[in-house]
């Protein structure tokens, strides 16, 4: 340093700096993440949702499940960092970093933006969504297709919700989703999302394909009957009409969709689960002492298990609430005790 210019040293000096902010950077990104964990009752049900997140994103024999970390925010939307992308301060993501609103965690609801966003991270995975993009655009035909193509992000994220929780991811998506009017009908210029009334239908039709049910039709039903078309103005209306009628080719072009690191199987087919079919949960929810089950199933199926209940009104709001923070707290200590690594006694 002696023999060093002032010159070399400032930028010794602006170097260190610079990567000292880096380091702000990302540990201000996991900061909320950490220290919500150090409060009683949220950093409890925040490793149940960890463990809970990271069933909802397995997929095995097709990618290693990277590990999922949970944490609460104000305001409406969920969101996800993905692992392996790149931090604000520098280097990969070494996980997944789910943020959830504060309002989600008061029932089955969270399950849907849990599994929304780890749809999100699954696509990444696969690399799927890339290739879908490239099936749409060589489409080309009518005027749909370049709004599928523009939303299929999210069209593939809410259908691995749909795969992961069955029926739940309708109803959670239409709670998420309940909005003023002109919002429902409302087709941006500038979003990702498919607009909200196309959403759920598009939500529904996955679900009749990969589980037959005729509760389907009454969720769409549901829907229809809280936001009428008719409602709309007349040019949205026509332009979402048209949209609506190519949603069932479009099911069927993602359901069919072989991308490289499922090949040679299908997409509808890698990511099914026959037990989340509604008969299936319906049959679940019928067993004498259902509640207490729960926490013998994995977590993805027993919040698919509380989501049907509460459809079916097998269930209240008030033990939903408490159902789901049981199962929360269970998980938590489960995960704290799979990974405990007992020292040998000397």
């Amino acid at each position: 340093a002696g023999h060093a210019t002032g010159a070399e040293l400032q930028e010794h000096l602006i170097r260190a700096r610079m990567q000292f902010n880096d380091a702000l950077s990302n540990y201000d990104l996991f900061a909320d993440a950490v220290t919500q964990r150090s409060e009683r009752d949220t950093g409890l049900w925040l490793a149940g949702l960890d463990m809970a997140a990271e069933d909802v994103l397995a997929l095995p024999g097709y990618y290693e499940t990277p590990p999922v970390l949970c944490f609460l925010d104000r305001g409406p939307g969920a969101a996800i960092r993905r692992a392996r992308t790149r931090l604000p301060g520098g280097g990969g993501n070494p996980i997944a970093l789910i943020q959830i609103p504060r309002e989600r965690m008061t029932g089955g609801g969270v399950a849907a933006s849990l599994a929304h966003e780890t749809g999100h991270q699954a696509a990444a995975l696969l690399q799927v969504v890339e290739s879908l993009r490239s099936e749409l655009q060589a489409r080309g035909d009518g005027e749909a297709w370049p709004f599928w193509q523009r939303w299929i992000s999210e069209i593939v994220a809410d259908l691995w919700a749909v795969a992961r929780l069955g029926a739940s991811a309708t109803i959670g998506l239409i709670g998420v989703l309940a909005l003023p009017a002109y919002f429902v009908y409302r087709i941006s210029d500038d979003d990702p999302h498919p607009p909200p009334w196309l959403r759920v239908k598009l939500s529904a039709a996955f679900g009749r394909a990969l589980y037959p049910d005729p509760q389907w039709a009454e969720l769409e039903a549901l829907w229809d009957e809280l936001y009428p078309i008719e409602l709309a103005a007349p040019a949205r209306r026509a332009m979402l009409h048209a949209i609506a009628t190519t949603i069932e080719p479009l099911r069927d072009l993602v359901l069919a969709h072989r991308c490289a690191a499922l090949s040679p199987v299908q997409l509808g087919e890698a990511i099914t689960i026959p037990d989340r079919a509604p008969t299936e949960l319906r049959r679940a929810v019928a067993r004498r002492g259902w509640i207490q089950r729960l926490a013998n199933l994995r977590p993805a199926h027993a919040l698919a298990v509380v989501g049907q209940a509460r459809w079916t009104r097998a269930i209240t709001p008030e033990d939903e609430r408490r159902t789901v923070a049981d199962l929360l707290s269970t998980w938590a200590i489960r995960r704290t005790l799979d990974r405990a690594d007992p020292q040998p006694i000397h």
